[in-house]
């Protein structure tokens, strides 16, 4: 089969599409023949050298794909040859074919294309685990989501929504901002232009938000404190800010507030069994619904993997940037 390979660490012209070992499916996985992977931060961090696998996972990029089942390895139920799926993955999307453990795997949900679906893994993994296992939105209650037209954001506003949030969102410019309105954003803040804990008080009436979903990490860390409720929640999820911030605790102790920080990839195969299946029972019928729904960008040849990381640096794209493979 053919791969996206990473030779050497480096920019986007790092990535080398070239002949590579089919996957063997082990014990509980299954084969996929991929049809689209989608562009995630990750990758873009995996290419520079700094997000290297888990041990034992594929060593080529793409947390996330679509396709059908051609195989089945050892003591796999509950799914056979022919199934079209998506599936959350350690690594190996930008590639022809690849082994996924099958409490990894979700159907293609309803009125979703195949190649489509790609988009939803990764997101809806994400989202659900710290917005709502983690951080326990409510009806009612404020979510403030940093980066909201991004591939995460889109999907989070969507959700929020969905279970009677009020939603707040930064993004840079005015266009950006408008399609996470069309998406159900209430509160819209440019990040470049306006100051969030300012933006959220006077949007709140001092109140501050309740939830705060943060790609960024150090750079906004003690903004981010500010801007909580009392008994707020932030769930920081990214570093795009730098990994290392001052934690003002008297500040966090007055509101009786939280900080969590967790990531996907690495996690245990129990702990990512369990994401996938609350996502499967909560999340799948909101999109079977038309409630939720994927946000794509653009489409790519995924031989062309470079060119969709540029895309991705650019953050000129709005939701996910998807990889079709030759085949599909």
């Amino acid at each position: 089969m053919y791969a996206i390979t990473i030779p050497e660490p480096g920019g986007p012209e790092a990535l080398v599409w070239a002949e590579v070992p089919d996957p063997v499916p082990g014990e509980g996985e299954v084969l996929v023949e991929v049809v689209s992977s989608a562009v995630n931060r990750a990758d873009v961090l995996q290419r520079q050298g700094f997000y290297n696998p888990p041990p034992g996972a594929s060593p080529y990029p793409g947390l996330e794909c679509a396709g059908r089942i051609t195989g089945l390895g050892p003591g796999v139920t509950g799914w056979s040859v022919g199934d079209e799926v998506c599936g959350l993955l350690a690594g190996g999307g930008y590639t022809e074919k690849v082994a996924v453990p099958a409490g990894q795997l979700l159907p293609v949900p309803e009125g979703v294309e195949l190649a489509d679906a790609a988009a939803l893994p990764e997101v809806a993994a994400t989202v659900w685990s710290n917005v709502f296992m983690v951080a326990h939105l409510r009806p009612g209650e404020t979510v403030l989501i940093h980066g909201g037209s991004s591939g995460i954001g889109t999907m989070a506003i969507q959700l929020a929504k969905a279970v009677g949030a009020r939603v707040a969102v930064t993004a840079g410019g005015p266009e950006k901002l408008a399609r996470c309105q069309e998406l159900g954003a209430d509160i819209l803040i440019d990040y470049r232009e306006q100051d969030f804990v300012e933006e959220l008080r006077q949007a709140t009436d001092g109140a501050g938000a309740d939830v705060i979903l943060d790609i960024v990490g150090a750079k906004y860390l003690d903004r981010n404190v500010r801007a909580l409720a009392v008994n707020g929640r932030l769930a920081i999820i990214g570093l795009q800010g730098g990994a290392k911030g001052e934690l003002n605790l008297s500040a966090l102790l007055s509101k009786r507030a939280a900080v969590t920080a967790t990531s996907l990839r690495a996690r245990p195969l129990a702990e990512k069994t369990a994401i996938i299946a609350a996502v499967r029972e909560h999340v799948w019928p909101l999109i079977a619904g038309g409630v939720v729904r994927p946000i794509v960008d653009r489409t790519m040849p995924m031989a062309d993997a470079a060119e969709a990381h540029r895309v991705m640096e650019s953050s000129s794209h709005i939701g996910k940037i998807l990889l079709i493979a030759p085949k599909a």
